[in-house]
């Protein structure tokens, strides 16, 4: 009873704690080259860049506002390596824009490829203007329409095989929310926004099922997702607990990186997506 109790406590704590999306992880064959198309495409900043010789890989973080406050991208190149396989469970970035239209010209001029031209959402009722493009490295971006938001890097989606399963995973592993859920049976697929505030005003996590398939290839570009925790030793416990109902694994037990006294944990979800946790006050550190 005593274990139950304690096990119980642990989930409660989850959802109080204060999580928020850190940055998405992900691998590009040019540095520059993405760089260039991010800040002059998307109208992303170049917050900081790093070279690791010693470990040969560079990285950047890029995005629409400071890290301190604003989810962002982290592009990893690592030496001698051009190409990457996105694989078939990636889905898409999401940018919000107040005008699809004008941004999507603005990528064309620039020599961007856009995959499906602005237009309404197909197979519901929603009035929302959509496009797709795709960066240099073959990764998906969609592009939303909508007012001023704080958050205009808005969403991360990934493919799962059970949608339920995912739902209930995100919710007690990592406190996110239920925001909204979609059938689309014209389209054979079903749609969970899961986050920590309101789809408008800050990045989700979009998780989609399609009907009758229950695997995808992770391929080797996309990386991981980071989340912020007050403490990842008991976010560490409460996935713990969780993965034994539901699946996953850890992949990094709960401490200081080597070289860095930043505390992260690392785990993949039921369906082999990495998720790590990164302390919030350690994380506030590394960027001083």
């Amino acid at each position: 009873m005593a274990s139950e109790e304690s096990s119980q406590n642990v989930l409660e704590w989850v959802q109080n704690d204060k999580h928020r999306f850190l940055h998405a992880v992900y691998r590009v064959g040019n540095l520059e080259r993405t760089i260039k198309f991010y800040t002059e495409c998307f109208g992303m900043k170049l917050l900081r860049q790093r070279d690791i010789p010693e470990e040969k890989y560079s990285n950047a973080f890029l995005g629409f506002g400071p890290e301190e406050s604003h989810f962002v991208v982290e592009l990893t190149y690592n030496y001698g390596v051009d190409k990457y396989d996105i694989g078939t469970g990636f889905g898409h970035f999401a940018i919000a824009t107040e005008d699809v239209y004008k941004l999507v010209e603005d990528i064309r001029a620039k020599g961007g490829k856009v995959t499906r031209e602005p237009g309404p959402v197909k197979g519901g009722t929603s009035t929302t203007v959509i496009a797709f493009v795709q960066d240099p490295d073959g990764y998906i971006f969609e592009l939303i329409q909508r007012g001023p938001t704080p958050e205009p890097l808005c969403q991360v989606m990934l493919r799962v095989g059970d949608l339920d399963r995912s739902i209930a995973f995100y919710e007690k592993a990592c406190g996110m929310k239920l925001l909204k859920k979609k059938d689309n049976p014209d389209y054979k697929y079903t749609l969970a926004m899961m986050g920590y505030a309101k789809e408008e005003e800050t990045t989700v996590l979009e998780l989609t099922y399609n009907y009758g398939v229950t695997e995808y290839t992770k391929g080797n570009a996309y990386a991981q997702i980071a989340l912020g925790t007050d403490d990842v030793y008991k976010s560490a416990e409460a996935i713990r607990i969780v993965i034994q109902e539901l699946g996953g694994k850890i992949t990094r037990e709960p401490g200081p990186i080597p070289g860095l006294s930043t505390k992260i944990t690392s785990f993949l979800d039921p369906d082999g997506w990495k998720v790590v946790f990164v302390d919030n006050a350690d994380f506030l550190k590394e960027l001083q």
